[in-house]
């Protein structure tokens, strides 16, 4: 079986186009297929270079290798341009210089039935491909069933420009043939072409492959998925921290499931279980929480090494023991890479001040208790993280206040923030020396306020 993803290089890839490669990926390794990868790149004014890179870039985050590609499908016109030739020589197309215009109105005039040209002597003009009068055009759709396409409704479509450059349908459908593909695995907004360029394989007498067309994405709104419901592309999705294998499992899920409903599958669970047929027909919705929460899942299951190698290539920082123990502290606390550096990075530098965290943390009283913790905490022979919770355990005991109202400026005086790992490690982890520098300066600023406010 030879399965094929095919992006247009018009922009990034998006996570509907990333599903679709990782379906055909997943099929293609299921059956001990191949996959091809095709770049159609037919649109002159609109595929990029730079959309090129993106989209292997992409592919190659996602870890979704390829066997044969990538193959440009602008390098083929000459083979396209030779198909076009052979069917105006079988008369199975046509030369119509007919306008948009006069297509309109000649389809307005009868009845909105496809278009028929009379055809031209004129080697400027744009070629058509005859579509039958009679019958119906079938596609077969392992997940949609048999979709049938009156013949009598579909126009005698433009397969090439008048300059000679073939078009897309006429494009995809050749190289499909020749580059004998088996399994046509794409979205559901490509059906509608489908009938098309079934007749085209048909004009050149051969026999279409087996298709199979995903339901869209939506947000959790129920409207088409796009930038506002969050990241929209694969680099948007990497760029905030996701892990490849976390974002592989979550888009298998969307529109596919396994006879157990299980979600945590590892890459080769999902090759093992992946079935097309298993895809539903209705839209698919993205939800981004709860990707984070697998993302999450994922990230507290790395071994501790590979957690902070992968969180040091992420925030361009040298792996070292003190990095790593940070890491190893933060590990149950991060849903993403990208939140991982908010946790631990003021054990390496002065933290930034949240001043919402500092206004809704530090009320009438902080500034005596943050006193007692810095007192509690000046006294201690050891650091470790069983010293320094019996000493602020104890400070919460003699204040008689509540256990939030003494950590919580302790962690915003240390962090800047009112979020961090547990606050005995986040103290410990710091060191007395720091621990208390950053206490004091908290003290100071507490009381300077109140004196302005007094």
């Amino acid at each position: 079986m030879r399965f094929r993803f095919a992006p247009s290089p018009t922009g990034v890839l998006h996570i509907g186009g990333a599903r679709t490669a990782l379906y055909n990926w997943l099929a293609s390794r299921g059956e001990k297929g191949e996959l091809v990868l095709r770049l159609e790149d037919t649109d002159p004014e609109r595929s990029t270079e730079e959309n090129v890179a993106s989209i292997l870039e992409a592919l190659e985050w996602l870890e979704l290798d390829w066997d044969i590609g990538p193959l440009r499908q602008k390098e083929r016109e000459d083979r396209h341009r030779e198909c076009v030739q052979q069917m105006l020589e079988s008369d199975l197309a046509y030369r119509d210089p007919a306008s948009a215009e006069e297509v309109a109105s000649w389809k307005k005039e009868n009845g909105n039935r496809g278009y028929r040209g009379k055809g031209a002597d004129d080697p400027s003009a744009a070629v058509r491909l005859r579509v039958p009068d009679e019958g119906e055009t079938v596609v077969r759709d392992e997940i949609h069933g048999d979709v049938s396409f009156p013949n009598s409704a579909i126009d005698d479509f433009v397969i090439a420009r008048s300059d000679g450059s073939p078009l897309y349908n006429l494009a995809v459908a050749i190289d499909d043939l020749d580059m004998e593909i088996t399994d046509v695995v794409r979205g559901d907004d490509h059906l509608s072409n489908t009938p098309k360029q079934i007749l085209v394989m048909e004009a050149l007498g051969t026999t279409p492959p087996r298709y199979a067309h995903l339901p869209l994405l939506h947000g959790p709104d129920g409207k088409k998925l796009s930038k506002r419901h969050g990241a929209d592309s694969v680099q948007a999705l990497r760029d905030s921290g996701y892990l490849p294998e976390a974002v592989r499992n979550y888009i298998a899920l969307l529109g596919w499931g396994t006879e157990d409903d299980e979600t945590l599958l590892t890459t080769e669970d999902l090759i093992a279980r992946f079935r097309i047929d298993r895809v539903g027909k209705a839209a698919a919705i993205f939800d981004e929480q709860k990707l984070r929460w697998m993302n999450g899942r994922y990230m507290r299951g790395l071994p501790v090494d590979d957690y902070t190698a992968r969180v040091a290539a992420f925030i361009d920082r040298e792996v070292d023991d003190r990095l790593r123990d940070a890491c190893e502290m933060a590990q149950e606390k991060a849903q993403t890479l990208a939140e991982v550096w908010p946790l631990i990075g003021y054990l390496f530098e002065e933290p930034e001040l949240d001043e919402k965290a500092w206004r809704k943390v530090m009320k009438e009283g902080s500034a005596d208790l943050l006193e007692s913790s810095h007192s509690a905490l000046a006294d201690l022979e050891g650091f470790g993280v069983p010293e320094v919770e019996k000493a602020l355990e104890q400070v919460v005991v003699d204040s008689g206040a509540k256990p939030g109202a003494v950590y919580q400026p302790v962690r915003v005086a240390l962090t800047g923030g009112s979020v961090s790992p547990g606050i005995f490690e986040t103290v410990s982890a710091l060191g007395q020396e720091q621990t208390l520098s950053r206490i004091e300066a908290a003290i100071d600023r507490c009381r300077s306020e109140q004196g302005a406010t007094g």
